[in-house]
């Protein structure tokens, strides 16, 4: 619907550009790969959502839209915390499934890994990203003006559970966000007093985790910083016990010789699954880094198409101001994302790639004019957005 409602064709929109000879490449690319069958299949990962990066925009082109959006995103996301708080105080397990095993929740009892929050998603690092990316729209929606006192109490008892399940993945990736969302979001007005906060906090937490600081300072700091979070961060309850092939370092040595050997059209989608054994001993399914993941399959050229997009939609949008407050959150949103698909790819979970597709459609919007937000009146109207 929202292609048939676009004012303008895909390609008369520069900014569908790279996406586009983008997947000119990775089609190209299908017919030499590696992995055979499986190039085509991973194509399902990327062409669908280049499309959809257009087809998108006509929901989320004006500010009142993505201010929608977002609540949605916020509101959608209780059965996520619902259930992990549920798989690891209560026991809840699964699967859960419905419209005829159509959607199933692999609820595993006591999380996944053992102890770690995942709640319906399958490994812990993914509702992290999850999370992580809403964050930034549920703090939004807390200190958005306008709300009365019942409704902003419903908000914080959200917020304050969305916190508590980011704390309980125990994903280093996503505390991170936790604290980079927080001056982005609460605008340049909080840093006076936020940055100071953040400096003192940060500074504890690096003395409580850095080998080598000295113990006269490093024991006050432990004392400050739950044990759970410090011990975490250091990985000290795993220390000596991973060997190099299991590291994101080994991973990405591996991936860098693998573009090296095939830099342009690369060795075809889930090819590093099948590589890496072969030369490790280890089984990885992916690369943890998405712009070193595009590389390996579809090639440096797809690889930088689609990372200097992100990058400069961000950028752009950044020079261009974030005076609103949804405006501020969606992009730390888009921010956190990319971050995180510098040490992981959650995207390979599909309900976090449609999401970070809408963000990446609404940064695009952002960028618009005003006066190319009529159609989104049309759209309000047929779709009752004033209810």
């Amino acid at each position: 619907m929202g292609s048939w409602r676009s004012e303008r064709p895909f390609w008369r929109d520069p900014w569908n550009a790279p996406l586009f000879v983008a997947s000119l490449l990775m089609v190209i690319g299908c017919f030499a790969s590696y992995s055979g069958s499986l190039a085509w299949v991973g194509m399902g990962n990327w062409l669908p959502f280049f499309w959809a990066f257009w087809g998108f925009q006509p929901y989320v082109s004006s500010v009142e839209a993505r201010r929608r959006s977002a609540l949605w995103l916020v509101a959608g996301s209780f059965p996520v915390v619902l259930t992990g708080l549920g798989q690891l105080w209560w026991g809840w397990q699964g699967p859960w499934q419905v419209l005829g095993g159509s959607i199933i929740w692999f609820m595993t009892p006591g999380g996944e890994p053992e102890g770690r929050l995942s709640g319906l998603f399958d490994y812990a690092n993914i509702a992290a990203a999850w999370l992580a990316l809403v964050w930034p729209l549920a703090l939004a929606a807390l200190i958005q003006p306008g709300l009365n006192k019942l409704r902003r109490g419903v908000v914080l008892g959200l917020v304050v559970a969305f916190v508590t399940a980011l704390v309980l993945t125990e994903s280093r990736n996503g505390w991170g966000a936790l604290v980079l969302a927080l001056p982005i979001v609460l605008g340049p007005i909080s840093w006076p007093w936020l940055v100071p906060l953040l400096v003192v906090g940060l500074g504890l937490l690096i003395a409580s985790v850095v080998p080598g600081v000295p113990l006269l300072l490093q024991a006050p700091a432990r004392s400050l910083v739950p044990e759970g979070i410090w011990g975490r961060l250091s990985d000290s309850q795993h220390a000596g016990e991973r060997v190099l092939a299991s590291t994101r370092l080994s991973q990405w040595g591996v991936a860098l010789q693998l573009i090296a050997e095939r830099p342009w059209l690369g060795w075809g989608a889930a090819a590093f699954s099948v590589i890496y054994p072969l030369r490790t001993g280890k089984w990885h399914g992916h690369a943890h880094n998405l712009p070193l993941e595009l590389a390996i399959a579809h090639g440096l050229p797809v690889a930088f198409l689609v990372a200097a997009l992100v990058l400069a939609l961000l950028i752009v949008a950044l020079r261009r101001g974030l005076s609103r407050l949804f405006d501020r959150a969606w992009w730390a949103a888009v921010l956190i994302l990319m971050v995180l698909h510098g040490t992981d790819l959650p995207f390979f979970d599909s309900r976090v790639n449609i999401a970070g597709w809408i963000l990446l459609a609404g940064l695009r919007c952002l960028l618009r004019p005003s006066q190319e937000h009529c159609q989104q009146r049309s759209l309000d109207s047929a779709l009752g957005a004033d209810a």
